[in-house]
């Protein structure tokens, strides 16, 4: 028990670079990581998406709290953009209560096919361009769907928020502040909901390997923010993809 323990630690510190620099929250970490350990027990994918929901959200509000006193956060964007994320999230997380964890391990892994596919494929998320608002139909709809997909998949808004501001014109920077604030919603919403259905006290969120994950991820969100320099916009683009490859593996080994 003590060696994986100390591996969710470690791992929690991975997931409190990702939040600082891409705004994941930990998802992209925190579902493989959960899952690998959980493979095998009951509902492990269920587990997985609940666990990450909850770290998702300490890690997302430390990280907005901060992005707001530096003035970081940009309101234009995030409002009411967030509401319609909110309101996804309800119907999404009650979605993934009810599908077999098989489907859930399947869909988290074509989605990152996808998203993956698209950053490299489609202009204007490598370059980025010049800034533009969110159309209504984007900030309703578009934020609704949001909500759905990542609250079903456990990987928080930024899964969707990053690309959709990269392609605004947003610099990687930006969009990745962005997107803590709103996979906050997406994480409270999510983690209720896995808090109150079957599995136990906690429902489906594994409480000690989500402490050891923030054990790890806190102090190096604290840190990081202070100590990482820099990163050229199109080269933080291209670690973003590359992170979500090695979700990609992570998740299928």
């Amino acid at each position: 028990m003590l060696p994986t323990i100390a591996v969710l630690v470690a791992l929690g510190c991975l997931s409190g670079v990702t939040t600082v620099l891409f705004g994941f929250g930990g998802g992209f970490v925190t579902v493989p990581v959960v899952y690998s350990v959980a493979a095998g027990g009951p509902d492990a994918m269920h587990v997985a998406v609940g666990t990450s929901a909850a770290v998702m959200v300490v890690n997302s509000l430390g990280a907005t709290l901060a992005l707001h006193r530096s003035g970081r956060l940009r309101r234009e964007y995030l409002w009411p953009l967030a509401a319609y994320v909110s309101l996804g999230a309800v119907v999404g997380t009650l979605a993934a209560t009810l599908a077999p964890d098989s489907l859930l391990h399947l869909l988290f892994a074509a989605y990152l096919v996808v998203t993956i596919l698209d950053g490299v494929l489609r202009r204007g998320f490598l370059h980025g361009g010049a800034p533009r608002p969110l159309g209504r139909l984007t900030t309703t709809a578009g934020g609704v769907g949001i909500g759905v997909v990542a609250s079903f998949l456990g990987v928080g808004g930024s899964v969707l928020t990053v690309p959709l501001l990269r392609r605004r014109g947003l610099p990687m920077v930006d969009a990745a502040a962005m997107a803590n604030p709103l996979s906050l919603p997406v994480a409270v919403v999510a983690t209720t909901l896995y808090l109150l259905g079957p599995g136990g006290p906690t429902g489906a969120v594994d409480v000690v390997a989500a402490a050891a994950l923030l054990a790890g991820s806190l102090p190096t969100i604290a840190f990081a923010r202070g100590l990482l320099p820099p990163i050229p916009d199109r080269a933080h683009a291209v670690a973003y993809l590359c992170l979500l490859v090695a979700a990609l593996v992570a998740v299928l080994v």
